[in-house]
């Protein structure tokens, strides 16, 4: 089947449930987006705790009761509905159920964090199911969708598998595998799941030649089946619009910082991601401007939090947990740059936000950040203090750097722009159904 007719995909919405986005949630947010404007028939497949039989009017309101929504985790009552369902689900398979979604529910605060679609649906429990029937059996939960799709995208490595459809899995990186210490990941149950998706799979989909390198180092007979689409960056026009004036007076009155005046980090706070020797060089780099990090502690994040801390005492860090979208895109655009020396990235997406709104880059020459920021950034060695000590130091000083790094950034995103995006997976998606 070619893409120039109406093709039909489901996503799985795993992260996408999720309370706080993710890279891997605004991964499958912006495929949902793609595949609408390409004309696409989209359903995404959730695995909220909605009983199966529930009326449709009730699976609509415990769907918005529960998506993005902290659930906590309870085991299922022996032998009550939804222990019987699980257990039917791993012996039988699952089967997924349509979510009406008729505007009986006010969805307006959802309408950032939901996806582009046609259809919902849920099959209750999958992903929990998926994983305890995938330890204990090492198989794939096998699921039935109503309406059968042309493709299944799963966005995230899942041991399941739809009935009767292309199965596709995107593999982001190889981080628990690559930098083991950086990860919780069970790193036995990871390298087979890896494995046995390679084994399984109509096709693989990565977001950087980096992460497809490193996919097929550790499967070599990955290398027919694993396609690089990248990934796109949704344009923030709201933000991107905005006076220098108005941007200048937001940043002032909420977050009391001055146009600039300010580094910026954000993202996760967990070792992969550098933090401890972005603050020491930081810090020993004299700036007379603030460092803004903006992310939530992760698993073994105590030195950071230590280095947090005591850049905080000197009046010289400013952290903030979580920020809204638009609040997060007007400090990127307000910054002096932006400073991501991460240690292994799959793709990069905060170095292309901040390209796309023109603001000065640091990273690394690691993994994909090289491809994805090509000429328009500054480099420093991830594993070198002083080299990022003195990349901050070039540009805190040095105005001209800045200015043409403001001319080249926007350039460069442009690269991963929907467009650019949409070519890829039209390609991708044609070599899937042949």
């Amino acid at each position: 089947m070619s893409v120039q007719s109406r093709l039909h995909v489901a996503l799985d919405g795993f992260n996408l449930a999720l309370p706080r986005g993710t890279g891997v949630a605004t991964y499958a947010r912006t495929l949902s987006y793609a595949l609408k404007e390409m004309s696409c028939e989209v359903d995404v497949l959730y695995g909220l705790n909605i009983p199966s039989k529930a009326p449709s009017l009730l699976r609509e309101i415990l769907f918005f009761d529960q998506v993005c929504a902290e659930e906590p985790s309870r085991r299922a009552r022996f032998m009550g509905a939804r222990w019987k369902e699980r257990a039917r689900a791993e012996l039988l398979g699952h089967r997924a159920v349509s979510v009406p979604v008729d505007q009986h529910v006010d969805a307006r605060s959802f309408s950032k964090r939901l996806p582009a679609f046609d259809s919902i649906l849920n099959a209750r429990d999958l992903f929990i199911t998926a994983w305890a029937h995938y330890r204990r059996t090492r198989r794939f939960l096998n699921i039935t969708l109503p309406n059968t799709p042309d493709v299944m995208h799963w966005t995230y490595p899942l041991p399941i598998r739809a009935r009767n459809t292309k199965n596709v899995y995107t593999i982001h990186d190889l981080v628990p595998l690559r930098l083991p210490h950086t990860t919780l990941d069970n790193k036995t149950n990871h390298l087979r799941l890896i494995t046995d998706i390679v084994r399984h799979a109509d096709a693989i989909c990565t977001v950087s030649e980096a992460s497809r390198r490193d996919i097929i180092d550790f499967a070599p007979q990955a290398a027919a089946i694993t396609h690089n689409t990248y990934q796109s960056v949704r344009e923030q026009t709201a933000v991107q619009n905005l006076s220098a004036d108005i941007i200048t007076q937001t940043l002032n009155r909420l977050y009391d910082l001055r146009t600039d005046g300010y580094f910026l980090y954000y993202g996760s706070i967990e070792p992969k991601k550098n933090i401890a020797r972005l603050i020491e060089a930081f810090l020993a780099s004299e700036s007379q401007r603030q460092l803004v990090v903006v992310g939530a502690m992760a698993w073994k994040s105590e030195g950071e939090q230590q280095l947090l801390e005591r850049g905080k005492r000197l009046g010289r860090i400013i952290q903030m947990e979580y920020l809204p979208e638009n609040d997060l895109m007007m400090l990127i655009r307000g910054a002096r740059a932006v400073l991501f020396p991460s240690l292994t990235e799959g793709f990069g997406l905060p170095v292309v936000e901040a390209m796309m709104m023109g603001t000065p880059v640091l990273t690394s020459g690691e993994a994909s950040l090289p491809e994805v920021v090509g000429e328009a950034g500054l480099m420093v060695d991830a594993y070198d203090t002083i080299s990022i000590m003195e990349g901050i130091q070039k540009l805190d000083r040095d105005d001209n750097l800045c200015q043409k790094m403001h001319r080249d950034g926007p350039v460069q995103a442009r690269k991963f722009n929907m467009e650019n995006y949409q070519v890829a997976l039209k390609k991708f998606y044609n070599a899937v159904l042949g």
